[in-house]
């Protein structure tokens, strides 16, 4: 069984994958209360595998987001297997808190807070930024960094931050701006 908060389709608004069809699984409960978190984790209802499967097999995409709240505290590798089996690839956003099943197709880590991470290495690093120094993720392995304005509020000073340091990018909730899920 697996907390499920809601699946839905829409398109992806944030990082690599702006843009795209994508199926979201969104599971309820994290190990953090980070205030700006957009996932209400007292709803959610408890799914067993069979379940998931037919709440997302009406959608036409391949592309699955695995979101939260956490989700690496309810998944493992049979149902990342079995995701593979149904033909779809599976992207997680992930706080980088707890260790991943290694059959995740793409890796998205959005460390919040001063939380102590567990991975070292994601396809894409995306911060949401609220003023805090980023410095202590140099060493983090990605191929991919974004940097996103908490809320879209201090946009100005995430651009301000992108234009002296070239190595980042920017990230936008383009979601809330065109007002989809």
């Amino acid at each position: 069984m697996r907390k499920i908060n809601e699946i839905f389709y829409s398109l992806q608004g944030e990082g690599y994958f702006t843009g795209t069809p994508s199926i979201f699984v969104r599971f309820s409960g994290c190990n953090l209360k980070c205030p700006f978190c957009d996932t209400e984790h007292t709803h959610g209802q408890w799914m067993e595998d069979d379940e998931i499967f037919f709440a997302i097999s009406p959608f036409p995409a391949s592309h699955l987001v695995l979101t939260g709240g956490e989700p690496s505290l309810f998944i493992d590798e049979a149902l990342i297997d079995r995701f593979h089996n149904a033909g779809y690839f599976v992207q997680i956003e992930t706080n980088g808190t707890q260790l991943l099943p290694e059959n995740i197709d793409w890796i998205t880590c959005s460390p919040k807070s001063d939380a102590q991470l567990a991975l070292t290495k994601a396809d894409e690093l995306k911060i949401v930024f609220t003023g805090q120094d980023i410095s202590v993720y140099d060493t983090f392995e990605a191929k991919y960094r974004f940097l996103q304005p908490c809320s879209n509020r201090n946009t100005d000073k995430v651009i301000d931050f992108l234009l002296k340091n070239p190595g980042w990018r920017l990230s936008l909730q383009t979601h809330k701006f065109i007002d989809i899920r």
